[in-house]
């Protein structure tokens, strides 16, 4: 009966070691991610490697994004940043190598390091959470609402001051 036990757990204990990975169970695949914008409003298209849309939205938003694009290859995407009067903005988002994929030296093995993790792409993890981008209103946007503003020599930017004309 002993030698049953034993032999169980010893093939239990096999199993799970050849078949399991580090990333897959610790970790995960997909992750969410905030983005915010200064206004809020802006609209957003987030797409892929390929170009294809991935998302579309207005901010504030949280969106789920993977972090693997296929065997052994990392995502990257692209989000474009889009509101009237402001300069349009890209901000690039990637996936790096997941600090528990390297825990498949320990518990799982082979398969988990070359299967299991780089197919469900858990050997990734997004660069960052979170996207809080500051848009710049457009130079052109004074031409639709024009405006008279009187700057103190003291408040205007240095290399402006060189093409100043002195008037008695």
């Amino acid at each position: 009966m002993k030698s049953y036990f034993l032999k169980s757990a010893t093939i239990l204990m096999v199993t799970l070691l050849l078949f399991s990975s580090c990333a897959s169970i610790l970790s995960k695949s997909s992750y969410p991610l905030s983005i915010d914008t200064q206004p809020i409003g802006a609209k957003f298209v987030i797409t892929d490697k390929k170009g294809i849309e991935v998302y579309t939205g207005t901010t504030p938003a949280v969106v789920t994004l993977k972090s693997g694009n296929g065997y052994f290859s990392n995502a990257k995407y692209n989000l474009n940043l889009s509101l009237p009067g402001y300069v349009e903005k890209n901000v690039t988002i990637s996936s790096s190598i997941n600090g528990w994929y390297f825990g498949n030296i320990l518990l799982g093995g082979l398969i988990g390091m070359l299967i299991v993790d780089p197919i469900t792409g858990a050997m990734w993890k997004l660069d960052t959470e979170y996207v809080n981008e500051t848009l710049i209103p457009s130079s052109n946007s004074s031409i639709n609402n024009p405006e008279l503003r009187i700057l103190d020599i003291n408040n205007i930017p240095a290399d402006w001051k060189g093409h100043l004309v002195k008037i008695n």
